[in-house]
């Protein structure tokens, strides 16, 4: 697994090897979380939007190869997805997808539970075909719910890894959970892990989640977590579920959209600013970050 995800990462080190520049490498972010229905889906592609409006090359890769649902969520029903790649009847090029959104995505293939832990060949073979994104700047991969040799070989090849929750007990419990398998199976010191804690009811609510998992991680782990930030609990986020149309477009100044453009700007090291009358909001919001 390890000498995949290193393969992985020198195939996407950039467009221009020869200039010996290593700032054209593609950005490879993994988002996983330890339970489904905490939102990971929803903060990949609204996160890949707003890297999209700081002018970046997104690439959203549905990496759920049991119950794919990036395609879903946006209204988009492919005719070929990574089904087709690992059968090799298409090239991951071929399946390529442009949005409306100024991303374009990988359609994951959804209820063929034969895929939905691969081979050490066939992951191999689909870590080669992945090289074919490496025009992007970012490529953001959505992965499963849980551990399986995917997850973790996805986690391993990336650069910086969001692991999501919620405030939820048992979405805590199974952060950590995930967080503590990737400490003792995956052999990278280099790996950058994240926590976003999703639906907060208030900037207090989400640091007190992130200092539970990233104390504990701490002390029994010896692993560092950064804490990335929250996404507020907003209608906004269920509206445009039911709309299939993300809130980053949909409702551009929503609380949620806010806190992914912040997100995003803190993943790339710059300050997002926003002028009109919503400063004092944004002042008041995360204030305490």
């Amino acid at each position: 697994m390890t000498d995949q995800a290193e393969q992985l990462r020198e195939m996407m080190k950039g467009r221009d090897e020869s200039s010996g520049n290593d700032e054209n490498r593609t950005r490879i972010i993994a988002v996983s979380s330890g339970k489904g229905g905490v939102g990971k889906t929803n903060i990949s592609i609204n996160l890949a939007i707003a890297y999209a409006q700081l002018g970046k090359k997104v690439i959203v890769l549905d990496a759920d190869l049991g119950l794919a649902n990036v395609n879903v969520a946006l209204g988009i029903i492919p005719k070929y997805n990574l089904y087709h790649v690992i059968r090799k009847q298409k090239t991951m090029r071929d399946i390529l997808l442009n949005t409306n959104y100024g991303i374009q995505i990988v359609a994951g293939a959804s209820g063929f539970s034969k895929i939905a832990n691969l081979s050490d060949e066939e992951r191999t073979g689909f870590i080669k075909e992945m090289s074919e994104l490496s025009s992007a700047d970012v490529i953001i991969i959505d992965t499963s719910a849980g551990v399986s040799n995917n997850v973790l070989s996805f986690i391993a090849a990336a650069d910086d890894v969001i692991i999501v929750t919620t405030p939820e007990p048992t979405a805590i419990t199974d952060a950590y959970g995930i967080i503590k398998i990737i400490a003792t199976e995956i052999d990278n010191m280099n790996l950058s892990l994240k926590l976003v804690v999703n639906r907060v009811k208030s900037v207090t609510e989400g640091k007190k989640v992130s200092e539970r998992v990233i104390s504990i991680a701490g002390q029994f782990l010896n692993l560092k977590v950064d804490y990335l930030g929250y996404v507020y609990d907003d209608p906004s986020v269920s509206a445009s579920v039911i709309k299939q149309r993300p809130f980053m477009v949909a409702e551009p100044g929503c609380k949620a959209a806010i806190c992914l453009k912040h997100i995003a700007g803190r993943l790339e090291k710059v300050e997002y600013k926003e002028g009109g009358g919503v400063s004092r909001f944004l002042k008041k919001l995360f204030g305490g970050m």
